[in-house]
């Protein structure tokens, strides 16, 4: 094991799948002369030259449609979105294109390739640069979708997701690629659809994904101080999600939180609390509670920033409510 950053370990995972596949190839905005947005593809226009490291316009839907097509030929491209806000300009060739290309060609073509990008909120970037598309994009059949909360998952489920023969959304975020985290030398890959247990626990479950394993992490050390035992689930991919972990947890613990960096309509922590209380409602000792983004457009402000997202408090109060410790 060796200490490497978020953006290092996702570099690493690309790198060794292109020097592993001549197939696979990087396109994106700023991925090749200025060695990416965020310094996670540094270095590698220099080793793979202008063919495989390819910086494209500022034109989304097209560099997108361009890697369906490599896609469909045989490639497996690994298309870089600054930021998945700017993916709605090319949702059409994702949602239309690549996700539903296996079905309606009756499998004779499909789209191996990989989305990938930061989501979500990075700090003073207001409302047209801060929203989570994970539930929208985990909505669609034909689509995996990997989130994940480490640089070690980070790795392994990008080396996975670029060997996937579906198309994967890959979904990381600005405010990890600087974390660092122990990640193991050598060749491994994290299978898609694994959630994994950060923390074990018997008092009440708190299932997150992303970088809001955080929250759901330091708010169990805060219910640890008080005597409280959370067991926290990392769900990894929401679609598809490993239903069975959450389930076999929530049969343990009797009591559920899901905390979740998005909307509360039809968010991902509604899937979950479907699913719980369908597989798992004779086990549960109280209703399941959510901490989710607050109903509203993220604001510029910091101060209505924290309003709006959540955070530790939340989660303990909405840990102690379902334990009746309110």
């Amino acid at each position: 094991m060796r200490e490497i950053q978020f953006r290092e370990a996702l570099r690493e995972a690309m790198s060794e799948e292109m020097r592993r596949d001549d197939k696979v190839f990087l396109m994106g905005e700023e991925v090749a002369e200025y060695n990416g947005a965020y310094k996670v593809s540094q270095g590698m226009l220099d080793e793979f030259g202008p063919k495989r490291v390819i910086d494209t316009p500022i034109a989304e839907l097209g560099f997108a449609g361009i890697g369906v097509g490599a896609a469909m030929n045989g490639l497996r491209p690994i298309v870089e979105f600054m930021t998945f806000n700017f993916s709605l300009v090319a949702i059409d060739q994702i949602i239309n294109s690549a996700a539903k290309l296996m079905s309606m060609s009756g499998g004779q073509y499909s789209a191996p390739m990989v989305f990938r990008g930061p989501t979500g909120n990075a700090g003073m970037l207001s409302s047209q640069h801060s929203q989570n598309f994970e539930n929208w994009y985990a909505n669609c059949p034909g689509l995996k979708v990997v989130v994940p909360s480490t640089p070690a998952d980070a790795k392994g489920l990008l080396k996975a997701s670029i060997r996937d023969n579906d198309p994967v959304i890959f979904m990381e975020s600005e405010l990890m690629y600087g974390d660092k985290g122990a990640v193991p030398e050598g060749e491994y890959l994290t299978p898609i659809g694994t959630a994994d247990i950060k923390r074990e626990g018997t008092d009440v479950t708190i299932v997150s994904f992303g970088k809001f394993m955080k929250v759901a992490l330091s708010a169990a050390q805060e219910l640890a101080n008080e005597g409280i035992s959370a067991e926290v689930v990392d769900l990894r991919s929401v679609r598809p999600i490993d239903y069975k972990t959450v389930v076999d947890s929530v049969k343990k613990t009797n009591r559920l939180v899901i905390v979740e960096e998005a909307w509360p309509l039809a968010s991902i922590s509604s899937e979950i609390a479907y699913h719980v209380q369908r597989y798992a409602f004779d086990y549960l000792d109280a209703p399941i509670g959510r901490v989710t983004n607050r109903d509203l457009p993220l604001p510029y402000a910091p101060t209505l920033i924290e309003v709006i997202l959540p955070n530790v408090k939340r989660t303990v109060e909405a840990a102690k409510s379902v334990l009746y410790k309110l």
